[in-house]
């Protein structure tokens, strides 16, 4: 019996370590852009204030897109686990024709853009915006000492219950242009 127990802790222990393991290397952002479909983004990201501040502090892709608690977490992976099986079979979205050609694929990209963008605001904003509040809070900020556009902004968004995908979706990626077709008609 005393066998079989310490058996099936130390199978425990080596699933434990390979899960971690494997959360640990795809939340690296060198995982992330290493994938042909995220190198639009990965060049975006370099030029943001995420990647090059003056306090050199830089935020990875798993940083604003992989929830820490373990739950959501594994929710995450899980759902981004069909992107890279589809990205490792060549089929990722688009014919090869396509993503072997940068000018249509770019073409594509910006043609689905507003609902990729959308569809990852909608879930910060679901979780008022968890993974940018693991590094950033209201009460942690020094108003005094923003600009004063931000020194105005920032109180009121807080008065009136405001996550921050709210006011900053193009901060690490260019914020797409609502396509015409999904605007609401002007009146005449």
């Amino acid at each position: 019996m005393k066998k079989v127990v310490a058996a099936t802790l130390v199978v425990a222990g080596l699933v434990s370590f390979a899960v971690t393991s494997v959360l640990t290397l795809t939340n690296e952002t060198e995982f992330c852009a290493s994938c042909h479909s995220m190198q639009i983004n990965y060049d975006e990201y370099k030029e943001s204030v995420h990647y090059k501040n003056a306090s050199g502090v830089r935020a990875g892709c798993a940083d604003c897109h992989v929830p820490k608690s373990l739950l959501p977490k594994l929710q995450a992976k899980i759902i981004a686990a069909k992107d890279v099986y589809h990205e490792f079979l060549g089929d990722f979205a688009v014919s090869s024709d396509i993503k072997n050609d940068p000018e249509k694929f770019k073409a594509y990209y910006e043609q689905h853009r507003w609902d990729m963008a959308n569809a990852v605001w909608d879930k910060m904003k679901a979780t008022d915006s968890a993974t940018c509040r693991s590094c950033h809070s209201f009460e942690a900020m020094n108003i005094e000492e923003q600009s004063k556009s931000a020194a105005k902004r920032h109180p009121r968004a807080m008065e009136e219950g405001k996550t921050c995908i709210d006011c900053h979706k193009g901060i690490a990626h260019h914020e797409p242009s609502e396509p015409e077709s999904s605007k609401p008609e002007e009146s005449k």
